[in-house]
């Protein structure tokens, strides 16, 4: 019997928020991204194992990594 089973990275665009970014002090758009890793088994996924958001600046591009709580907060 063959069974095939792996990991699959799923990136996801989130609607985008204007706010202050960190590194460049501006008020600008920040783009949000929602990575999952996800449990295959041939090649479908069966659940989500880890997720992990990012902020991306528009205007200098710097990224920096959410917490559960940091997204909430931003969805406000």
């Amino acid at each position: 019997m063959l069974l095939l089973f792996g990991l699959k990275t799923v990136l996801r665009a989130l609607p985008g928020r204007h706010s202050l970014c960190r590194y460049c002090g501006q008020y600008v758009e920040q783009h949000l991204e929602e990575r999952a890793s996800k449990f295959t088994v041939f090649f479908i996924p069966i659940f989500t194992m880890s997720r992990a958001y990012r902020i991306t600046c528009s205007n200098c591009g710097q990224r920096s990594s959410l917490s559960k709580q940091g997204m909430k907060a931003l969805a406000r």
